[in-house]
């Protein structure tokens, strides 16, 4: 397994796999620790969470040094993912006693109540594109609910994947409680249908959620799966033009646009359609592409070459289909794996910028006429993860709010993950939710105990 840096596309470093027979083994260590774990009180499962957002905290620097190398992330942007991972681990180190505490219900029995108790050994299968904070958000619930996890990482950070389980290991969690398996996606299959796996959670693209949650269903084994998304950023005439503008560059070019909840359509009501374009376009074009390690960068390399090519395959599919470049739409000279900041206008359904999830630089601006069109557009995709609307009436964004489906909406502001929040889609972004104590309640046997 090689860790490539996507900046110049050299080979960082080879990581020998794991066997069929050491993932078997490292499972029923896995399981084992389980059984100990599950004992353990809240209290002291608090104060090894705190323990882990410590560590965090004090090796920020070398963690967002290693997530810039292996997928190229901007080393501000870095900094900051590591940092939200130390507030999951607080978050729910001082809320999950609160989330999981037995709920009394008045029935005919003398006593009677719900319990929330652990499921097991959990798999979770993670993407690169924020390779600590979509680990850490899985895991900080699911080890406060008493679980045990294995982690199947995206093969391309497999530093990062270890990184996380010495992380553990380093705050005190038991030894075995949480394992990262260095395997290919053909092993995956097999550890599904190990005796100990209990459910699988998955953030990925929407074949792998297809072919995991079909495997998982044949062993009746639950899943959550956070898939992909196209993310419509609606514009209505009232809205604040120069915060709406400053808001969708970055909604669009964060993480190099490689995030599930980027704004990807921009659709935008034509009487604001001209200022929108040209404030947009001027804004992408000064943004500095280059060395993700930089400090004054402001968009890194793609995490692989292939997702270049793909990128640029959808850009060139749609300008051939009547969508006018404003900007970009092609690599820049050198090495590594770039793609610049792009700007597409007039673009109507049947393209691939507008029918297909986008995971990159690449803005698409599609002009309405009113707000029903705008909704309609809107709701006019596979996906349902999230979505913003920018008005200066907020009563009127809330109304429309309701008619926008997707699993979360953020009005005058930039769709994003929060701790307190829950964080899921509908459609094909995939379905359960993560964060929150709607999240920390995905993994537990939810149980009735009534008492004649």
């Amino acid at each position: 397994m090689k860790a490539i840096n996507p900046t110049d596309n050299r080979v960082i470093k080879e990581y020998p796999e794991h066997s069929e027979q050491e993932v078997k083994k490292i499972i029923s260590l896995v399981q084992e620790e389980f059984r100990f774990w599950r004992q353990i009180s809240m209290i002291q499962r608090s104060g090894l969470m705190r323990r882990a957002a410590q560590i965090l905290r004090q090796r920020r620097d070398e963690f967002a040094g290693l997530i810039t190398l292996e997928m190229g992330k901007i080393i501000r942007e870095a900094r900051a993912e590591v940092e939200k991972c130390a507030w999951v681990c607080d978050y729910y180190a001082e809320n999950a006693e609160k989330f999981l505490k037995e709920e009394e219900v008045k029935t005919d029995a003398s006593s009677s109540y719900v319990a929330f108790e652990p499921l097991g050994v959990i798999l979770a299968v993670m993407p690169w594109n924020f390779p600590f904070w979509q680990v850490f958000r899985f895991a900080a619930p699911a080890l406060m609910a008493g679980n045990a996890a294995v982690l199947k990482h995206a093969s391309n950070v497999p530093g990062c994947a270890l990184a996380i389980e010495e992380i553990f290991r380093e705050a005190g969690f038991p030894a075995n409680l949480f394992r990262t398996l260095l395997i290919k996606a053909p092993l995956v299959e097999k550890v599904i249908k190990d005796r100990h796996i209990q459910a699988v959670t998955l953030t990925g693209s929407e074949p792998a959620g297809k072919a995991v949650a079909a495997l998982a269903g044949r062993e009746i084994k639950k899943t959550v799966l956070e898939l992909g998304g196209s993310d419509p950023f609606i514009v209505l005439e009232d809205a604040d033009l120069e915060k709406c503008v400053q808001t969708a560059v970055q909604a669009r070019m964060l993480n190099a646009g490689q995030s599930c909840i980027a704004a990807k359509r921009f659709i935008v009501a034509e009487p604001l359609l001209e200022k929108f374009e040209k404030q947009m376009t001027e804004r992408v074009k000064s943004l500095k592409v280059g060395n993700p390690a930089d400090e004054s960068t402001d968009v890194g390399p793609l995490a692989r070459e292939d997702l270049v090519d793909e990128i640029d395959r959808q850009v060139r599919d749609s300008v051939k289909a009547g969508a006018r470049l404003l900007t970009g739409g092609k690599r820049p000279e050198g090495s590594g794996s770039f793609y610049l900041p792009t700007v597409l206008s007039d673009v109507k359904k049947g393209m691939p910028v507008y029918d297909e999830e986008t995971f990159g630089p690449v803005a698409a601006v599609i002009p309405v006429q009113d707000e029903d069109e705008a909704v309609a557009v809107a709701n006019d995709s596979e996906f349902g993860l999230g979505a913003s609307i920018w008005s200066r009436n907020t009563e009127k964004a809330k109304t429309l709010a309701r008619e926008i489906n997707t699993g979360s909406v953020f009005i005058n502001g930039m769709v994003k993950s929060d701790p307190r929040l829950p964080f899921g889609g509908i459609k094909k972004s995939g379905y359960g939710r993560e964060l929150s104590h709607y999240g920390i309640k995905e993994f537990v046997n939810i149980k009735t105990v009534w008492i004649a």
